[in-house]
């Protein structure tokens, strides 16, 4: 059993694209996968939140998802909880059904919202509370564009000194043909690799989420390392983009 948290360097960088990337390559294997989402925010009762985005691009049940609270206003979980008048989500119920989940799956997949330190709660609980509860190493989804390092440098100290694992930094939305990498993105793949003191472990193309399962699952493949099961290699992307 192994669980793997996801965040972010922000909102909007890619992550339940690269979490269900995770999760397609993860059920091609026949290996056994839930996704987690301890808060869902932006999205009202009824309507399909990221969840069901990654189960329709991964091809797995809606069974093996999870989500342990929902508010409507596009928040952070503690803002979003304190407008609607919900009670915020409890990470340390989360991690122990998370636990639970893990007993019987290969993966469990637990996407955030927003970046590392994003509050789930008046007391200032964040992810990577929760990734250390659980300790759970952190793959880190950033954008490739301008201001990058900065927003990657502050996820990766802060991960350091929260003592969390890092899995890994992922390029999201990475431009496909016809359009091309700018200057600030080829640039900042070996800034990025230097900043985690490891090569990329992946880039997600941009659109991917428009993709049906079958393509999705091969844009995975080309879009993550092998350490998650995937073909991306670092040194090829670094040689054909790199700065």
């Amino acid at each position: 059993m192994s669980i793997l948290v996801i965040t972010g360097t922000g909102t909007g960088v890619g992550k339940t694209i690269t979490t269900a990337a995770l999760a397609a390559l993860a059920a091609a294997r026949g290996s056994s996968v839930a996704v987690v989402k301890p808060a869902q925010t932006g999205v009202a009762d009824g309507e399909p939140g990221d969840l069901a985005e990654v189960a329709r691009l991964a091809g797995i049940s809606t069974a093996d998802t999870h989500e342990y609270a929902r508010y409507p206003d596009p928040l952070s979980p503690a803002a979003a909880a304190r407008m609607s008048g919900l009670p915020p989500v409890s990470l340390h119920d989360a991690a122990a059904d998370i636990r639970k989940l893990a007993e019987s799956r290969r993966l469990v997949l637990v996407e955030g919202a927003g970046g590392l330190l994003v509050r789930f709660d008046e007391d200032g609980t964040t992810l990577a509370d929760l990734a250390r509860e659980l300790d759970a190493p952190v793959l880190v989804v950033a954008d490739p564009a301008l201001g990058t390092l900065n927003h990657t440098a502050l996820t990766l100290e802060s991960m350091a000194l929260r003592g969390v694992e890092l899995a890994g930094v992922v390029l999201g939305n990475w431009p496909q043909p016809p359009r091309e990498p700018d200057l600030a993105m080829r640039c900042n793949i070996r800034d990025l690799e230097t900043l985690a003191a490891r090569p990329l472990a992946g880039a997600i193309a941009a659109g991917a989420g428009n993709l049906d399962a079958a393509e999705f699952l091969l844009a995975a493949r080309a879009g993550l390392s092998p350490a998650f099961g995937g073909t991306f290699d670092a040194a090829a992307f670094r040689a054909a983009f790199g700065r």
